[in-house]
C-alpha cells in the first residue's frame, strides 16, 4: 500500500514495486487483490522516491503470533502501524515507572492469500511496554511493512535481521528454521484462514530500553527496512 507524497491518503492504494517505481493496481486492498487471484489492472506509475509506503495490510481479520512451532497467541489487529509511524504506548501522564522505555521484537509474518495459501511475506515489529503487565504490555503497536513480498520472490528460511536504534546496530541475527507450512496448517485446523490474516513467526532478537524519541529500523534481507519512531 502507498500514496504519493503530495497526495496523502489514510488507506492508500495497492501497488507493485518495480525497481525504482511503483505501479498502482486496481484493487482496494491487498486482501481484495489476493481474493481476485493476485492480479489486477494497472493504473498510473510513480517514482518510488516520490511515494510513501504504508502498512501492506492495515486491518487483518486476525493475527496469530507464534513463539513455538506448535503454539501461538492472538494479537490485536487494531494495533497495526506502518512505515514511518510514531509508536506510543499511551500511558497515563502519572506513569513514570519505565520512563517511556520500550522493547521491540523483530519477526517475519505471512500475509495469507486466497484458498488458505500464503500470499506474501513481510516484516513485523512487535512493540512491548515493560511497564505494563501481560497481555497489555504488547497490545498497542504491531509495526508492519515496508512491503509484502510474494513467495515466488522470497524464501523465508535463513533470512538475516538487523535492528538499529538511531543508526546504531543493537541486534544482528538470523531467523531460526520455522516450518511455515506446518504453522499455517496448525492455525487453519478446525477453522478458516481468510485473505489478509497474519501468521507471525518467532522473533530473532529482542532489543530493550529504547528511549522516547528514538528512530528504530528493523531490516530483513529480501524485504527491506521498516522504520518507526517512539513518541517523545
Amino acid at each position: 500500500m502507498f500514496h504519493p507524497v503530495d497526495h496523502p491518503l489514510e488507506r492508500g492504494w495497492v501497488g507493485r514495486v518495480d525497481g525504482d517505481r511503483v505501479v498502482q493496481l486496481a484493487a482496494q486492498t491487498l486482501q481484495s487483490l489476493f481474493s481476485g487471484g493476485g492480479t489486477a489492472r494497472e493504473h498510473a506509475e510513480y517514482p518510488l522516491a516520490e511515494v510513501r509506503l504504508l502498512a501492506p495490510i492495515l486491518h487483518p481479520p486476525s493475527v496469530r503470533v507464534f513463539d513455538e512451532q506448535d503454539d501461538y497467541a492472538f494479537a490485536n489487529p487494531a494495533a497495526i502501524v506502518g512505515p514511518g509511524a510514531t509508536v506510543s504506548a499511551r500511558r497515563s501522564p502519572s506513569d513514570t515507572v519505565s520512563q517511556g522505555l520500550l522493547t521491540v521484537a523483530p519477526r517475519l509474518a505471512v500475509v495469507m492469500g486466497a484458498d488458505g495459501a500464503p500470499g506474501a511475506f513481510t516484516v513485523l515489529a512487535e512493540w512491548r511496554d515493560p511497564a505494563r503487565l501481560p497481555p497489555k504490555d504488547r497490545d498497542f503497536a504491531l509495526g508492519v511493512g515496508p512491503v509484502a513480498v510474494t513467495p515466488d520472490e522470497l524464501q523465508p528460511g535463513g533470512r538475516s535481521v538487523a535492528v538499529r536504534v538511531d543508526e546504531v546496530e543493537r541486534a544482528a541475527d538470523g531467523f531460526t528454521d520455522f516450518d511455515w507450512a506446518a504453522a499455517v496448517a496448525f492455525a487453519a485446523d478446525g477453522t478458516k484462514l481468510y485473505p489478509g490474516d497474519l501468521i507471525v513467526g518467532p522473533t530473532a532478537a529482542v532489543v530493550e530500553s529504547i528511549v522516547p524519541g528514538s528512530s528504530v529500523e528493523v531490516e530483513v534481507d529480501g524485504i527491506g527496512v521498516l522504520e518507526q519512531r517512539i513518541a517523545g
